[in-house]
Order: structure tokens, then C-alpha cells, then sequence
């Protein structure tokens, strides 16, 4: 079993905002594997997907950014899942718009979803998939700009973003999470 979870503010308000692209990816992942999270689960919204002989559990926690840990720490316990199937997807400041960096691990830096699930699970030992939203514009709070919307010419960034983001999923539960690495962890301009 896999659980591929994106972060994210529930509600209209912030569906549009940069912070919410964990949420856009599980939304586009879904869309594309034909399932609609529907379901509430472990403080989220989410759906099991039986795909390629595998069952991959799909979830946008509904706790807030802040305290995403309090559905993660639930999600582990309930699904008994192995922390290397524990794959999250999360937006990321220090990372260019329509770029994005897969890891196996690592500190949560700023992102304070991330900090609040490391500190719940008790380690930071499962892979992720970090979306770039940057670079934040000198003279502007980082709070304000994770909140704001992404502006009309920025969607193509942003879709191609969310599309490579999702052929590196499609990768690491295939089992090949040092091909997304090899891939993805570079300059998006040099893969073209």
C-alpha cells in the first residue's frame, strides 16, 4: 500500500493559493485516475485507488496547513503504512515556479505543514515531492505570498509544474524514486 498526501488550507477561501498546491496535485492526480475524494478519513478528505496491483490511499488533510501531523500521525497508525510508501506533496518556497525536487527525506525547513508532521511522526525518514512556488518577491511577507493566488500568467508554470510532479509519482511507486531524483531534482530548463 502507498498513501500519497497532499498539503493544504481546506476551504474556497484558499483553493487558489500557492500554499494549496499539495492539495491541486491530489485534485489533478485524482482527475486522471478517474476517482473523486469523497470520503472522510483520518481528519481528510480521501479515496483508496486500486491501481497496477497496488492500493494507493489519495488524502488532503482538513486540519490546516499547521497541523497537518494531526492526520498524518492518524494516517500512519490507521494504515499501518512503512514510512517509505508515505509519500507527501507540499509547496516550496526556495523553488522555482514549474520546477520540483523529490527527496527520500530531510528537514522541514520553514514549511510549517512539514514541521508539524515530522514532529508528530517522529521522524523525517519518507519521501516527498516538493513543488516550487518561488522565488518570493523581495518586500513581501512570506505568509502574505504563500496565501495569495497565483496570477493568470503564471498557470502555465504551474500546470507543468503539477504535470512533472505527477510523472514523478507515477515513478516512485513504480520503486523508482532515484530515477525521479536523477530526473527531477535538477533545473527543469536542462530535462526539456
Amino acid at each position: 500500500m502507498w498513501v500519497v498526501v497532499g498539503l493544504g488550507n481546506p476551504g474556497q477561501h484558499y483553493s487558489q493559493t500557492r500554499h494549496n498546491v499539495g492539495f491541486m496535485f491530489i485534485r489533478r492526480v485524482a482527475k486522471a485516475w478517474d476517482v473523486r475524494l469523497k470520503k472522510r478519513m483520518y481528519l481528510s478528505k480521501g479515496i483508496v485507488v486500486n491501481k497496477d496491483n497496488d492500493k494507493i490511499l489519495l488524502v488532503m488533510p482538513q486540519t490546516y496547513m499547521n497541523n497537518s501531523g494531526q492526520a498524518l500521525s492518524l494516517i500512519v497508525k490507521g494504515t499501518k503504512i512503512e514510512l517509505p510508501h508515505l509519500i507527501v506533496v507540499y509547496d516550496d518556497l526556495d523553488i522555482p515556479l514549474g520546477e520540483i525536487r523529490v527527496r527520500k527525506e530531510g528537514r522541514a525547513g520553514f514549511h510549517k505543514g512539514m514541521i508539524s508532521i515530522i514532529q508528530e511522526l517522529e521522524t523525517s525518514k519518507f519521501p516527498r515531492i516538493r513543488i516550487g512556488i518561488g522565488p518570493l518577491p523581495e518586500d513581501v511577507d512570506a505568509a502574505d505570498f504563500v496565501l495569495s493566488p497565483f496570477q493568470k500568467e503564471e498557470m502555465p508554470l504551474l500546470d507543468k509544474s503539477l504535470t512533472i510532479a505527477q510523472e514523478a509519482l507515477e515513478l516512485i511507486l513504480s520503486g523508482e524514486i532515484d530515477r525521479a531524483m536523477s530526473i527531477y531534482n535538477q533545473r527543469y530548463q536542462d530535462v526539456n
